[in-house]
């Protein structure tokens, strides 16, 4: 077998849970945090400035068109993020010292030490806490809204039984939106707002609101507090076995919120009232749900920043896997840091 080729000046190479990594001298402590489909995460410590930093290394980025893609379409993304609620890219590298070399990157965010579902084994959460909480999640999805993506929530780590996808995705079905259940139309931004709201009545319950044991069954515990929805939202529906099934629904009707969120401030329920609503067309949006009165302590609009639009013409191209590797290897050397995020780790993780 031939040797490995020496590494590059400034790196160092060593094995983690079985995958060589090959990352910068700065970058010390390189720990397994976990590993999916498509890559591996390590923590790591930079040591120049000694925050805890997480890597991720993607599996084989360029073995066919469409790996190539998303790995690309991932890098610009994390790129284009600049906001203090959303993970955005501290750094990125190579190993490879040419194009023709080209096989791997690293990706470098700030390391979250904490998630929503360990804070919530730990403590109960109070009114100020959920609220807060809520707040930030809110101000993140309303940049990324504003830039265009939809973000579709997958797992605020409060994922107990999750599928994986076509889309190699985990999404967990109990956060899902019932449009994303049922592919029942094109997704808008609203699609977040569902599974935030979700999440918001888990914070205050404990308990998982909608708990359903497959996609037909979740929609039931969905509807069974929603009710049945109207004749004219099911004229909306494009695919006609969605309508049919819907039509064959029983007559369920609409749960007052109070009485499931029974230790719910009513300012609390009426924004779940808005968030959790069938028709995607009338859910509040990030930006109005920031507005709802039980965030008025919170409310500052000089602290939403704008965001500038992602342009995504590029993402979906039809490029050979040599141009896909030439446009990503331009984008991992054009890259240049933040100057605030690394400041602002400490706050983010700070839940």
């Amino acid at each position: 077998m031939s040797s490995p080729p020496p590494v590059r000046k400034g790196f160092y190479r060593q094995e983690v849970a079985k995958t060589m990594w090959t990352v910068r001298a700065e970058y010390q402590d390189l720990q397994s945090v976990g590993s999916g489909a498509y890559g591996a995460v390590c923590s790591a410590v930079d040591s120049r400035s000694g925050a805890k930093v997480a890597i991720k290394k993607l599996y084989r980025p360029f073995q066919s068109e469409l790996f190539a893609k998303r790995a690309y379409r991932e890098l610009r993304l994390l790129k284009h993020m600049r906001h203090e609620n959303v993970i955005g890219l501290l750094d990125v590298f190579t190993p490879d010292e040419t194009l023709d070399e080209f096989t791997d990157f690293y990706l470098v965010m700030p390391f979250m030490g904490t998630d929503l579902g360990k804070l919530m084994k730990h403590e109960t959460l109070s009114e100020d806490r959920i609220q807060f909480l809520v707040y930030q999640i809110l101000k993140g999805l309303k940049y990324i809204h504003a830039t265009g993506v939809i973000h579709r929530i997958l797992d605020f780590g409060l994922a107990r039984q999750a599928d994986s996808e076509m889309t190699g995705y985990v999404v967990t079905r109990w956060y899902r939106a019932p449009e994303v259940i049922l592919n029942w139309m094109r997704y808008t931004q609203t699609v977040d707002i569902w599974s935030v709201g979700c999440i918001m009545a888990e914070m205050i319950t404990g308990k998982t609101l909608f708990k359903g044991s497959d996609h037909l069954d979740q929609l039931k515990e969905i509807m069974k507090v929603t009710g049945t929805p109207p004749e004219e939202f099911v004229q909306k529906l494009q695919s006609t076995e969605a309508k049919n099934y819907m039509k064959g629904l029983p007559e369920l009707e609409k749960k007052d919120f109070a009485s499931i969120l029974t230790s719910a401030s009513p300012m609390a329920v009426n924004l779940l009232e808005k968030m959790l609503v069938l028709d995607s067309e009338q859910r509040v949006t990030a930006a109005e749900a920031l507005a709802h009165p039980y965030f008025e302590s919170l409310h500052d609009t000089e602290d939403e920043p704008n965001a500038q639009k992602y342009d995504d013409s590029f993402d979906d191209v039809d490029r050979t896997l040599d141009e896909w590797k030439r446009v990503t290897y331009k984008e991992v050397l054009c890259f240049k840091p933040p100057r605030q995020l690394g400041v602002r780790t400490a706050k983010e993780t700070a839940l």
